[in-house]
């Protein structure tokens, strides 16, 4: 079981760093969790203070190459909602099961599967697990003040521009990290459309703890078709 003392040196472990992102769907070239397990071997070598990481078979692979603290996510499709980031208390469970360090799951205010709004979840979720790090995937200023009203560990921007209320907005969301480093209390993850040095060094001049980068590290897909375009 993952203790206080020892969250607080998880916590101590990442501050100030970069996590990278290895995550490939199954629609994705490089969807593999043996190679998602040498990307984040990769991200260590490179200087990574941690790991965001997708499905408990991911996971385990990545804890077998690299030490890192992880973030563990566990992205599912229901047909009752748009909320895919570790939706219910089934995908939590998966994570804790591989002992991911950190638990990222969705906290915006959308209807979750079932029915269920994000308070009733995450009171059961927090009762059960009351030792495990919980990383609110957040979309506003308003949710993320919210994740930590309600008991969050952490709170991220991963979200925004990816709900309907934000769709559009220019990322990185700035504006959005700024006003959630004034505020809040809890450790803050800058996460979401890092692609430029010059994104990452002005994020870094705010009140953030970490920040994670994906797709400008570990999906050449993307990367490639971004120079592509820039051709056109």
């Amino acid at each position: 079981m993952i203790t206080v003392n020892r969250n607080e040196q998880i916590l101590q472990q990442i501050k100030g760093g970069l996590i990278v992102s290895c995550q490939a769907l199954k629609t994705e070239p490089l969807y593999s969790s043996y190679i998602m397990s040498r990307m984040a071997f990769a991200a260590k070598e490179g200087g990574a203070v941690g790991i965001r990481a997708n499905t408990p078979e991911d996971i385990r692979e990545i804890k077998k190459e690299v030490n890192l603290p992880v973030i563990g996510l566990y992205k599912a499709d229901y047909p009752d909602s748009p909320i895919y980031i570790t939706p219910t208390e089934k995908e939590v469970e998966e994570l804790t099961q591989v002992n991911s360090e950190i638990i990222a799951l969705d906290a915006t205010n959308r209807v979750r599967p079932g029915g269920l709004l994000l308070d009733e979840f995450f009171k059961k979720i927090r009762k059960k697990y009351p030792n495990q790090l919980f990383m609110a995937d957040c979309a506003t200023f308003e949710e993320g003040m919210h994740a930590q009203e309600i008991g969050f560990d952490i709170v991220g921007t991963t979200l925004s521009g990816y709900t309907e209320d934000t769709k559009g907005i220019s990322l990185p969301n700035h504006a959005m990290i700024k006003r959630l480093g004034d505020a809040l209390t809890v450790p803050l993850i800058a996460e979401g459309g890092i692609w430029e040095i010059e994104d990452l060094k002005k994020v870094m001049k705010e009140k953030v703890h970490a920040v994670v980068i994906g797709s400008a590290i570990t999906r050449p897909r993307e990367i490639t078709a971004r120079y592509v375009n820039a051709i056109s």
